[in-house]
């Protein structure tokens, strides 16, 4: 009767395969998450009043001063992150009674709004898994090489992405600027009036600030990570084909 337990090479090889895919998850996951966490950093009060508070950043030509931007402009993110419907936006009038937002206004942060928590959405999803995955590699010294090198790889993807976006930013930002939202909303949907309250709020400076704040803490944060993770030697690492 032929022996059919599984050799220890064939468990090493196979160990080494998982091992590579969960290398090639935190390898994606990383750039991904990485983005996200940033871009979360960007949707916050703080960086309102570093931006509206920042010399020659452009008034608003309609009357709003930096503290009606700090007052109004937070209830927009606020809107884009909690879990109320666009009533939320559609009650809010401003002193003299005015509604704060029009009709196009609002059906544009409604599409913001899903396309925001979508994107969060994945980012606990990917996240979960990568965490998982990295755990899985950290728990085996036959795979901890495959941890280290996941991560090495995906901070070197996110700083190549990051560079060459910024770069494309940078040189032609109307046709980033463009290409983004064309990619995400439907038409012309996201064009406004310039005395429109997103706009008065949320002008193109704002918007070229925020990418390239996002991209600079993005290469940040790579690069740390490709540092640390160039400089860690895991303890009783062997390569799986010694083991």
């Amino acid at each position: 009767m032929a022996d059919t337990t599984a050799s220890p090479t064939h468990h090493t090889a196979l160990a080494s395969r998982y091992a590579r895919l969960l290398q090639g998850l935190l390898t994606l996951a990383f750039p991904f998450l990485l983005v996200m966490a940033c871009i979360r950093l960007v949707m916050t009060p703080l960086f309102l009043q570093l931006v509206y508070n920042r010399p020659g950043f452009p008034d608003d030509l309609y009357g709003f001063t930096t503290q009606d931007r700090l007052t109004y402009a937070p209830l927009a993110l606020e809107y884009l992150l909690n879990g109320a419907d666009i009533t939320f936006l559609s009650n809010l009038r401003f002193p003299d009674g005015k509604a704060m937002y029009n009709e196009r206004e609002l059906r544009h942060m409604r599409d913001v709004k899903q396309v925001t928590q979508l994107a969060f959405g994945a980012a606990v999803i990917v996240g979960v898994m990568a965490l998982s995955a990295a755990l899985f590699l950290a728990t085996d010294r036959r795979t901890r090489r495959y941890l280290r090198f996941g991560v090495l790889y995906g901070s070197s993807l996110t700083l190549a992405l990051i560079v060459a976006i910024v770069i494309v930013a940078v040189v032609n930002w109307n046709v980033f600027f463009t290409g983004f939202h064309q990619l995400f909303f439907e038409g012309g949907t996201w064009r406004f009036e310039y005395s429109d309250t997103l706009i008065r709020l949320f002008p193109e400076q704002f918007w070229f600030e925020a990418a390239l704040t996002i991209g600079g803490l993005s290469v940040i944060g790579a690069g740390l990570t490709f540092l640390l993770a160039g400089r860690w030697q895991p303890k009783g690492d062997i390569r799986p084909d010694s083991a």
